[in-house]
């Protein structure tokens, strides 16, 4: 395998590497609607969908202290850890793209503001830990989505170029973090739709990794 210098695949985890939302909506609802927040998947996906823990904490928890809320939202997800262990499923056509990057030599980062646990849970229980050369956690760092860092970091970790790159988000604060660094950025469709993804940003959208024209452009980007 040759390894291709400057170009990159980077993945967003929750909602784009498997369709685990519903399961996250689940969850803040256990716990956080006995303090008075109900969403709906319109309202989770405006509100939540994409966002820190520090960030929602912040907007929904504002009369609890900040170690409390650390409390809180850890108990949502330690729900959400116990709702998907045996059942996460990769979305279509996932493995397949991996095979082929792999193949071509094309490094590939996850991108992630979940929490650490959450995301190697995920990434384990796909079976795919092994694929990615980093493992990038918002929280961790000193801005999390939308901000660019959390995907300059990635990018920075396999030595690639922004505009050789690309990113795959499902969410508005996911797709505004890799545009705001410069990644041509393909919105995965399972929780927004088109307009909202475009909206915010991506260049073009998909329901799966089999989309014919996620593929065609995907090879006309990364030319593997």
């Amino acid at each position: 395998m040759i390894e291709t210098i400057g170009r990159a695949l980077l993945f967003d985890i929750d909602g784009t590497l498997a369709n685990t939302d519903p399961l996250h909506l689940k969850a803040f609802n256990a716990v956080l609607g006995p303090r008075g927040h109900v969403f709906d998947h319109a309202r989770f996906s405006r509100e939540l969908q994409g966002f820190a823990n520090v960030a929602i904490g912040e907007r929904f928890l504002p009369d609890e202290t900040v170690e409390r809320r650390t409390a809180i939202l850890g108990e949502k997800e330690e729900v959400f850890r116990a709702l998907v262990a045996g059942q996460i499923e990769p979305l279509a056509g996932l493995m397949a793209l991996l095979d082929r990057a792999d193949a071509a030599g094309i490094p590939m980062v996850a991108v992630t503001n979940a929490p650490r646990l959450n995301a190697e849970l995920l990434l384990s229980g796909l079976g795919i830990t092994h694929r990615f050369r980093a493992l990038v956690i918002g929280d961790e760092l000193p801005h999390g989505k939308p901000h660019p860092l959390p995907y300059q970091e990635g990018l920075r970790f396999v030595g690639a170029s922004a505009a050789a790159s690309v990113a795959f988000e499902d969410s508005r604060t996911g797709v505004q973090s890799a545009t705001a660094a410069g990644i041509p950025t393909i919105g995965i469709r399972t929780s927004l739709s088109h307009t909202d993804l475009v909206g915010a940003g991506a260049v073009a959208s998909a329901g799966a990794f089999d989309d014919p024209e996620l593929l065609a452009r995907l090879a006309a980007t990364i030319a593997w």
